[in-house]
């Protein structure tokens, strides 16, 4: 597992000083044929409408996986089998500085369910949904240094 240094968002926007940092599980869904499922933000959050990989915020003294299951299960009905964690990241967004705690996922039941009104796309590189949120950028250049993908990584 690596980390990267933070990656600022929007670096022109002011951001609060008195921000935490924000721990957050996020569930990299990958199928057999290698399709992995990126779900949009619902209206009403930051960055409303952008696509990202689904998951959520820690709550107190809940870990990764934890919170990982939980947040399947309450955006997207599934039940997740297996959690590795695979990656983190930093993201300094204007509205939250976040740790991102990428886990792939292989294994779940249940059929998808769109929970909290926002939609889901099944994707290959390079990925065809746009906008895609900065904090989901990184893995998509972690899957194409893994399978050997050579251009663009998304669309924007």
């Amino acid at each position: 597992m690596t980390e990267t240094l933070v990656r600022v968002v929007d670096a022109d926007q002011p951001r609060s000083a008195d921000r935490s940092l924000v721990q957050v599980a996020v569930g990299v869904l990958v199928r057999a044929d290698h399709a992995f499922l990126l779900t949009s933000r619902p209206d009403g959050k930051a960055y409303a409408g952008y696509w990202e990989f689904p998951g959520g915020k820690l709550e107190v003294d809940e870990t990764v996986e934890q919170a990982l299951r939980r947040e399947l299960q309450e955006e997207i009905g599934l039940t997740i089998q297996d959690c590795i964690l695979w990656k983190t990241e930093r993201i300094d967004y204007p509205h939250a500085l976040v740790h991102l705690n990428f886990c792939k996922v292989t294994q779940w039941t249940g059929e998808l369910q769109m929970l909290e009104s926002q939609s889901f796309a099944w994707q290959q590189l390079p990925v065809e949904v746009k906008p895609v949120l900065p904090g989901t950028l990184p893995v998509l250049q972690w899957f194409a240094r893994e399978r050997g993908f050579v251009g663009d990584t998304h669309n924007n």
